[in-house]
């Protein structure tokens, strides 16, 4: 029978190939999300730059007019011009403009009972007359 150190070195040695191939997946996955991370750091500076030339160059050229010289769609055109002008970043004050520490309660709760209208009652169906097409089908029949 082995002993309890035979037996954890035994699945550490099992374990080894295992644990060295997770080690290099976890290494590469973190090398390339790091690779990521920079490129589309790079990709974002490079579309703000685009925005800002298509902003500047607007009131010589348009983004049809580049679209046609430089071959490339003028959705990308559009959307870099986008890029380049950010909407306003300035926040709206909220209509309450009390302490936020200040709750907003419920209205308080009536006692009193509401009035449900009562249904009213259904006509009754005419009674065929003898002058009707109704009574003349079942009178002949």
């Amino acid at each position: 029978m082995p002993t309890d150190e035979e037996i954890e070195r035994r699945v550490a040695e099992a374990d080894a190939p295992r644990s060295a191939k997770r080690s290099a997946a976890a290494q590469r996955v973190g090398d390339l999300a790091a690779r990521h991370a920079e490129i589309a750091a790079q990709l974002n500076e490079v579309e703000r730059e685009l925005g800002e030339v298509l902003a500047e160059s607007s009131d010589v050229i348009d983004i049809d007019e580049l679209a046609q010289f430089t071959e490339v769609p003028a959705t990308d055109l559009a959307r870099w011009l986008d890029t380049g002008n950010p909407a306003s970043t300035k926040r709206k004050k909220p209509a309450n403009s009390g302490s936020r520490a200040k709750k907003a309660l419920p209205p308080p709760k009536t006692t009193a009972a509401k009035t449900v209208p009562t249904p009213r009652p259904l006509a009754a169906a005419p009674t065929p007359t003898a002058d009707s097409p109704a009574a003349s089908v079942s009178v002949a029949q």
